[in-house]
């Protein structure tokens, strides 16, 4: 077989906002690769099957020197990195064989050696799930980050009041369905009618529009609040401190209204002492140990029974990975961003 094209997506230049599609990162297809013949060196040879676009990435669109990230910029000139599912063309490598389907954090190339299996794992999926989930409701966007933070720092009581943001993407509506197992009442916030009404088949309790709809008039109104699942920080971290309960527990996921723009000046800060607030912020792969069986035993097999439900919205072409970035950024995107890079 003739070495075929192996297209990837580079990271060019740093943005100053939102990152550009064809500037901030650009499809290249200069380079090919022998899949039959390509040196393993003891590893395994994968093909890039979906891949995850999260928020969290324009935290690694900075300039090597910056060191305003808690992540390594991505390197200039090279594939951008995130969770993927490929499956194993040839292999080298003990335990791991040709037909075997991997996760892991990814180059976003068509086709990669890999060395060994540290920091990945093999999916057997038994549940038959789509492989678009295992970067979605069943990965670390979704349901490792949600269950296992939710259970690590909740703290949950029957009868309390949650508040989550961003409750129509990967990670917020898990949140919301453990909450409404843990007969919490959830109020919940997203940036589009389509991702409201998602919300209410959870069974959330209060689902609004923050684009419509006043925040801090809702938690008023419907708080106060015990547990606040922050995805965006900004107004609605100020709004939540105002409306908290004493002692209420704030479970920091992210800040995305920073992320792209000049960072909101909170100035009500002095509530984390006045209400006794129990603020934790989060990496995930620091709990990974601690939960990830437990996740893995149980969560694919409740998306598949529909116990737990996902939305997802699946683009295919990694040469559409730039626009889809920026959606995820603007928060324009339907559901869950994943990049379908090939079929199998």
């Amino acid at each position: 077989m003739a070495p075929v094209t192996n297209g990837r997506v580079l990271f060019n230049s740093p943005p100053t906002g939102y990152p550009e599609p064809g500037k901030t990162t650009v499809y290249d297809t200069t380079q090919t690769i022998d899949l039959e013949n390509v040196a393993l060196n003891g590893g395994f040879l994968v093909k890039t099957l979906v891949l995850s676009i999260d928020p969290y990435m324009r935290g690694r669109m900075l300039a090597a020197a910056t060191k305003d990230s808690y992540i390594p910029p991505f390197t200039l000139g090279q594939p951008i990195q995130g969770h993927g599912v490929g499956v194993v063309l040839r292999s080298e490598c003990a335990g791991v064989k040709a037909g075997d389907h991997v996760y892991g954090v990814f180059s976003h190339v068509e086709y990669f050696i890999q060395k060994n299996m540290e920091g990945s794992r093999l999916l057997p999926n038994e549940h038959k799930l789509p492989w678009s989930v295992y970067v979605g409701a069943a990965g670390m966007p979704g349901a490792t980050n949600g269950l296992l933070c939710w259970k690590e720092y909740s703290k949950a009581k029957k009868g309390e009041v949650a508040f989550v943001t961003t409750g129509g993407g990967p990670v917020g509506s898990l949140v919301i369905q453990l909450a409404k197992a843990d007969g919490m009442k959830v109020i919940a916030s997203a940036g589009s009618e389509e991702k409201v009404k998602f919300m209410k088949s959870l069974g959330t309790d209060v689902a609004f529009n923050y684009k419509t709809t006043d925040t801090r008039a809702v938690l008023n109104k419907e708080g106060p609040l015990n547990v606040y699942w922050d995805n965006v920080g900004g107004e609605s971290l100020e709004a939540a401190m105002d409306a908290a309960a004493i002692g209420a527990r704030f479970i920091e996921c992210g800040m995305i209204t920073g992320y792209n723009e000049v960072p909101y000046h909170i100035k009500n800060l002095m509530q984390i002492v006045g209400k006794c607030l129990q603020i934790s912020g989060f990496l995930v792969h620091f709990l990974a140990e601690k939960y990830e069986e437990e996740f893995y035993a149980t969560i694919p097999k409740k998306l598949a029974s529909g116990e737990l439900q996902y939305t997802e919205e699946v683009t295919r072409g990694l040469d559409k990975v730039g626009d889809v970035m920026l959606a995820v950024q603007k928060g324009t995107n339907k559901a869950k961003a994943v990049i379908l890079v090939a079929d199998g």
